[in-house]
Formats: C-alpha cells, structure tokens, sequence
C-alpha cells in the first residue's frame, strides 16, 4: 500500500527570522522614516487626546468623547443629529455610541426624540444643562489647544501645520 508523501515539519521562526542579519535588517525597517514619521502623528495624537480627556473631566465633568458629541450638537441646532451621523462622526461603534448618548442622557446632556421626517431615525440634541456643559468646556478645550497643540509650534509654522493636517484628513475621506 503507498503513502502520501508527508509535508515537511515546520518549525516556527525565531522573531528575529534567520539570524544577527535578519534582525538588523528588521531593526531597520522598523525604524524607518515612514514608520517612524506615521508613528509621531499617532503619539501626538493620543497625548493631546489624554491631556485634553483629562482636563475636560477634572474641570468640567466631560469625557472629550462627551465633549466631541456636544460640540456636533451645537454646531447643528436645529431638531437635533441623527444618532447614526453621531456614531460615524466618532471612532466609535453604533452600539458604544447608544451607551455613551444613554449616559449623557442620564446626565441630562442630552434628549432623544423621533424624527419628524422618519420615524425609524432618532434625533439627538443638545439640552440647556448640555449647552451650558458645551460652553464651559469649550473654554478648557481652547486653553489645552493653546498650550498644547498650538503652543510648541512656531506661530509661522502654525497655518502650514494645518493646512498638512487638512490634506491628510481629504486624502483620508473615505
């Protein structure tokens, strides 16, 4: 009786592939410019993020996530946002955007009412407690920009800043 020929076994590869070389030439790659360049940008990011989360929280009572879906309440007016454009204008879930609108609810930031238009849509806005949270947390979001985000840039460098924050944002639209 004849065997089928069995497949070579397969060890699994040191993290560093196949010796000193391969490490270095990983070592290298991962330090490179795009890497690192992108790797910035992220750090950067997450910093001010945490820093201004912080702040809003300590001195107003907000996430910045809280913080974020008050100020797309505000800047709309009006009968208020679908609770779908909320969750696409967050980097979250539609499920954390339904617990994070239910806590701000609950807090009074908020209220929720069908839409006139479309009854399967519900429409978010901003409630007199909400706007009075927006306006006072405004005010911290503009002092952590200031110290910050514009603060160790150059005052000359601070339009061409954005202006390359703004291509990457269009370049990025999906």
């Amino acid at each position: 009786m004849e065997t089928a020929p069995t497949a070579p076994e397969r060890r699994p590869r040191p993290v560093g592939g196949d010796g000193p070389a391969d490490a270095a030439a990983l070592a290298a790659l991962a330090a490179g410019p795009t890497i690192a360049d992108f790797g910035l940008l992220l750090r950067a990011a997450a910093r001010l993020d945490r820093r201004m989360d912080a702040e809003l929280r300590a001195r107003c009572g907000l996430s910045h996530t809280m913080f974020e879906v008050l100020i797309m309440l505000c800047r709309e007016g009006g009968d208020g946002v679908a609770q779908r454009e909320l969750a696409d204008g967050l980097t979250l879930t539609s499920g954390g955007t339904t617990r994070l609108i239910d806590r701000m609810e609950q807090a009074g930031l908020v209220r929720r009412a069908p839409s006139p238009a479309d009854r399967r849509i519900t429409l978010v806005s901003a409630t007199a407690d909400g706007a009075d949270a927006f306006r006072r947390a405004a005010v911290v979001h503009a002092e952590v920009v200031d110290a910050l985000f514009l603060g160790p840039v150059a005052p000359a460098d601070r339009p061409h800043l954005l202006t390359a924050l703004g291509a990457i944002v269009l370049a990025s639209t999906d």
